[in-house]
C-alpha cells in the first residue's frame, strides 16, 4: 500500500523535512520502502550510536567502550599493521601470545584478547596510519573512508540522498562502531564496477589492492575471465604481485609463512568455536547453519553455496555482460556474500548500497523490494538471531542473488506483446 504522505499533497506538506531526505523516485511503493529504511534505519543508527557514546569511557589516548574494548576495536588491529612496518620483526605479531603482549604494553594488562587477521599486504596499505597516534589515526581513517565513499557513491546514484539511506544502515553502523574498512571497500568496489570498461587499469589496480580483504574479491577472477576482461585481469594480477613483493620486503617471507600457519588456522578456530561467540557478527551461510548441523556439515553446505555463487557469476558475466549494470553489480556482491564462510556483517555494506540503489532506480518488483529491505536489515537480524543460534539472515543474500539471476536471464518480452497487454 503506497505511503499516504507521499500520495496526499496535504499530508506531504506537513512533513517537509522528511520529503527533503527521501531520494526522488517515480514509484510510490519504492518511495515508501526508501522512506521506511531511512526512518527506521536512522532511528536505529542514532539511538545505538548515542548509547555507545554515553557508555564509552573517554580516557586518552585509548577511549574504551563499556566492555573495555578500545574505541574502533577492529581499527586497533589495522593500526597495528601500520605501526609494525617500523618493527624489526612484524611477522611475530601473528603469534597470538606475542600480539596480545604487545597490546598489553600499549593498553595495560587485562585487555580482551585479539588476533592479527589480515594478510601481510595490510602492512603496505596501513603504513601511513601507523605514523599517527591511535586516536588521530582513527579520525583520519574515518575521514578518508567517508570521503572515498561519497566520491565513489555520488557517481553511482542520480540522487545523492540515496547515500544517506545507505549510511544509516545497520552495516554502516557496525562499520562505524568497530572502525572497520567497509566504507573504503565499498568505495573501491563501486569504483571497480564503474571502471571495468572505461578505465581497465584503474579497475585492475583496485582489484589488486582489494586482496588485502580477500573475501571481498574472491569472485573477481571468475567474473573477469567469463566476460573476457583480460586487461583488467592482468592489471589486477600485477598489482597483487607488487603488493605481495612490497609486503615481503617489509615483513620478510616469514610474515606470509606465519600468516598461513598461524593466523589462518586461528580464524578457522574462531569460526568453529563451540560457544558460537562470533555468530552474531558473521552473516555467512556457514555461521548460520553450524549451530544446527555442526561444523563439518556446515562447511559442506557453505562449499555448495560457494560453488553455486561461482557458477552464477560466471554465467551472468559470460552471457549477460551487456545486461543491466546495476543488476550485475548487485548479483556479484550478493554472490560474494554467499561464497565466503568468513564475512563480517559490516562487509554487507556494498550489497546494501546496491540493493538501495536498485530501489531508488525503480528496478525491483514487489519480491525484489522485500529482499532489498531484508538485505538492509541483515546485520541487525544476525545480531539478534545469532545470539540465539537461530539461522536465517545468512540466506538472504543468496535469495537475492537467485532473484537477480532470474531477472537477468528472464526472456525479453516482445514490444508488440507489451503493447497488446497494455491495450
Amino acid at each position: 500500500m503506497p505511503d499516504e504522505s507521499l500520495s496526499n499533497p496535504d499530508r506531504s506538506r506537513r512533513a517537509p523535512f522528511l520529503g527533503t531526505l527521501v531520494p526522488q523516485t517515480d514509484n510510490l511503493e519504492n518511495a515508501e520502502f526508501l522512506r521506511a529504511l531511512l526512518l527506521l534505519g536512522g532511528a536505529f543508527f542514532t539511538l545505538t550510536l548515542l548509547a555507545y557514546a554515553c557508555t564509552t569511557n573517554w580516557t586518552w589516548p585509548f577511549p574504551r567502550d563499556k566492555v573495555t574494548l578500545v574505541l574502533g576495536r577492529d581499527f586497533l588491529n589495522l593500526w597495528m599493521y601500520g605501526r609494525a612496518v617500523l618493527d624489526a620483526d612484524p611477522a611475530r605479531f601473528y603469534d597470538l601470545v606475542t600480539y596480545n603482549a604487545e597490546l598489553a604494553k600499549l593498553l595495560g594488562p587485562g585487555y580482551p584478547g585479539q588476533n592479527w587477521p589480515n594478510p601481510p599486504t595490510a602492512l603496505v596499505v596501513m603504513a601511513p596510519f601507523g605514523l599517527l597516534a591511535y586516536f588521530p589515526a582513527l579520525i583520519a581513517w574515518f575521514s578518508v573512508s567517508l570521503l572515498a565513499f561519497y566520491l565513489a557513491g555520488r557517481r553511482e546514484v542520480a540522487d545523492e540522498r540515496t547515500l544517506v539511506v545507505v549510511l544509516v544502515s545497520p552495516a554502516a553502523l557496525l562499520c562505524v562502531l568497530s572502525g572497520q574498512s567497509s566504507l573504503l571497500t565499498t568505495a573501491a568496489l563501486l569504483a571497480i564496477f564503474a571502471s571495468l570498461d572505461k578505465r581497465p587499469v584503474v579497475a585492475g589496480v583496485l582489484i589488486g589492492l582489494l586482496t588485502v580483504k580477500p573475501q571481498l574479491g574472491v569472485l573477481f577472477p571468475f567474473a573477469l575471465i567469463a566476460s573476457g576482461r583480460w586487461r583488467v585481469f592482468l592489471w589486477a594480477a600485477m598489482t597483487a604481485v607488487v603488493l605481495f613483493a612490497i609486503s615481503v620486503a617489509i615483513g620478510g617471507p616469514e610474515s606470509w609463512h606465519d600468516y598461513i600457519t598461524k593466523a589462518m588456522p586461528l580464524q578457522r578456530e574462531v569460526l568453529r568455536d563451540p560457544a558460537g561467540t562470533a555468530v552474531p557478527f558473521q552473516s555467512s551461510i556457514f555461521m548460520n547453519v553450524r549451530g544446527l548441523v555442526g561444523n563439518r556439515a556446515g562447511e559442506m553446505i557453505q562449499l555448495a553455496f560457494a560453488i553455486a555463487a561461482v557458477a552464477a557469476v560466471a554465467a551472468a558475466f559470460r552471457y549477460r555482460s551487456g545486461g543491466d549494470a546495476r543488476q550485475l553489480q548487485a548479483l556479484f556482491l550478493a554472490c560474494t556474500a554467499s561464497a565466503s564462510p568468513y564475512l563480517g556483517s559490516y562487509d554487507l555494506l556494498p550489497l546494501t548500497f546496491a540493493s538501495v540503489a536498485l530501489l531508488a532506480e525503480g528496478k525491483l518488483d514487489a519480491t525484489g523490494r522485500r529482499l532489498a529491505q531484508l538485505i538492509f536489515w541483515v546485520p541487525a537480524l544476525q545480531l539478534l538471531l545469532g545470539h540465539l543460534q537461530i539461522p536465517g539472515p545468512g540466506f538472504v543474500a543468496s535469495a537475492f542473488a537467485a532473484y537477480l539471476l532470474l531477472k537477468l536471464f528472464a526472456p525479453a518480452v516482445p514490444s508488440n506483446a507489451t503493447a497488446a497487454a497494455v491495450g
